[in-house]
């Protein structure tokens, strides 16, 4: 399967901007393209694309503009056809899709895209997605529930499989997640007729295991770049970096920080099959030069042989220990109001990382934010230094508080099985609220698990996280642990 030819074909089906070079030569490239490939390849890769855009919409919502879709090519498509027949029908599917009662993918943008006119209106529908779900929904069933609905319907089982997978991936890069969804399907159709299924599903996860861990990461890292920027992504991978190879230097981390930040900007829109295969192989060749003599724990992953595998085990490595109390991170004065403001937060956010390393991510880039609001603020204040230091006095304290009892909160979970980290909760909540309720007590204790088991780990939720962490400093509390937290 040619996923690059396909992905082209289906951004041009769902008017993308380049319908602005002319319709005569979008008609012959979808046709061509619709031609080489078939109905069925057409169908398939129809329903992963509109289910990474709509990664909202229910199953029955995508398929009917699938359908719609595969009915525009089949009939325009066909010799003979009327040469304004594309033209003619995507304007018909534009029209369907303004319809307040149209079975389509639900947008809140739809509305004011259907106030256009003509090219104007496609071009805006053609820009509307949903944003990216923060937790996964899809759930594998059991082999044999698989197998079972397998056999009912071959073609409804890779429908609603590729919905699932795609709504879940939608961040995805879209040859990388056909790639590992054909050899999902693969693995059904193999193993559901094998005299030994269980040993052949078992066989065949483990070899697709990279290639998944992959797929799962790349969404999380593109939906995470698309939210934050590529200045915030460097941050992002800054934070990890530091906080799993504390002793590596500030220079080595930044280097690596904007090297991934790098590779994102270039993959996660690119139709290149192994575009973020290769750039992920590099990326990792470069981990291992320059982390590698400072830590044990990165040394041992560079040492396996699949370079995927390397990448992975980084990747889910645990904090390390924090290093001798950070250096002063308040940052000069001069320098965060100098051309060099980025790269000083950067190194005062390392070196607070290197201190407080099981500090949750979102802690950190909140400091950012509050070194930005400062800069800008007091930098063409008429008294730098007295604005500077009122503005520290507002927030840093609070944060830093803040900072000191994440840290804490995360090391703790890491540190501990999840059971006994509940019930260490429960014993330092009955110590601080004597006169609580046993009903009181519980719903605190899951309040914090909750943010804890989501919110300490790497490649957190950053909007769940970061309006928790939002709220933690406007509720912040004098006691060691916030009522509210």
């Amino acid at each position: 399967m040619k996923t690059v030819a396909i992905s082209i074909f289906l951004l041009v089906l769902t008017y993308s901007h380049a319908l602005e070079r002319g319709k005569d030569y979008f008609r012959e490239k979808v046709c061509q393209e619709f031609s080489l490939m078939g109905k069925d390849k057409f169908h398939t890769v129809a329903i992963a694309l509109n289910s990474k855009k709509y990664s909202n919409a229910t199953y029955e919502e995508v398929t009917n503009i699938v359908t719609e879709i595969v009915a525009l090519a089949e009939k325009c498509c066909v010799e003979g056809a009327d040469p304004d027949c594309y033209t003619t029908e995507s304007s018909a599917l534009s029209v369907k899709s303004c319809d307040p009662n149209a079975v389509f993918p639900k947008h809140p943008g739809t509305a004011a895209c259907c106030t256009e006119e003509g090219l104007a209106r496609k071009l805006c529908l053609a820009a509307l997605k949903h944003p990216p779900k923060e937790f996964f929904t899809y759930v594998e069933p059991q082999n044999d529930e698989l197998c079972e609905a397998f056999k009912k319907d071959p073609r409804g089982f890779a429908d609603r499989f590729l919905y699932e997978y795609s709504t879940d991936h939608s961040h995805t890069p879209m040859p990388l997640l056909l790639a590992s969804a054909t050899t999902y399907l693969s693995m059904v159709g193999t193993c559901c007729v094998h005299p030994q299924p269980t040993v052949c599903f078992l066989k065949e996860r483990l070899e697709r295991k990279p290639l998944q861990g992959l797929v799962h990461l790349s969404h999380k890292a593109c939906s995470r770049y698309e939210l934050f920027g590529k200045e915030k992504t460097t941050l992002s991978y800054l934070i990890t970096f530091t906080q799993k190879s504390p002793n590596a230097s500030f220079e080595d981390v930044l280097s690596l920080a904007e090297g991934a930040s790098e590779l994102l900007s270039k993959c996660c829109d690119s139709l290149e099959e192994d575009c973020l295969q290769r750039g992920v192989l590099a990326h990792t060749s470069n981990i291992c030069n320059k982390l590698s003599a400072h830590d044990e724990r990165i040394q041992n992953c560079c040492s396996e042989k699949n370079d995927l595998t390397k990448y992975l085990c980084i990747y889910f490595l645990p904090w390390a220990k924090q290093v001798a109390d950070s250096q002063d991170t308040k940052g000069t004065e001069e320098a965060l109001c100098g051309e060099d403001r980025e790269r000083e937060i950067y190194q005062n956010i390392h070196h607070l990382a290197q201190s407080f390393t099981h500090a949750p991510e979102a802690i950190l880039t909140t400091y950012y934010d509050i070194i930005h609001d400062m800069a800008n603020a007091c930098c063409s204040s008429p008294d730098v230094h007295a604005c500077f230091t009122l503005k520290r006095q507002e927030r840093t304290v609070e944060f830093h508080d803040l900072l000191s009892k994440g840290n804490a909160l995360c090391a703790d979970y890491t540190e501990h099985p999840f059971l006994e980290f509940k019930k260490r909760l429960r014993e330092n909540y009955h110590k601080l609220f004597t006169t609580a309720t046993e009903d009181e007590i519980s719903a605190l204790v899951e309040r914090k698990a909750t943010f804890a088991s989501t919110c300490c780990l790497s490649n957190a939720p950053p909007r769940y996280c970061g309006l928790k962490v939002r709220d933690k400093i406007v509720h912040l509390c004098t006691h060691d642990v916030c009522v509210k937290n």
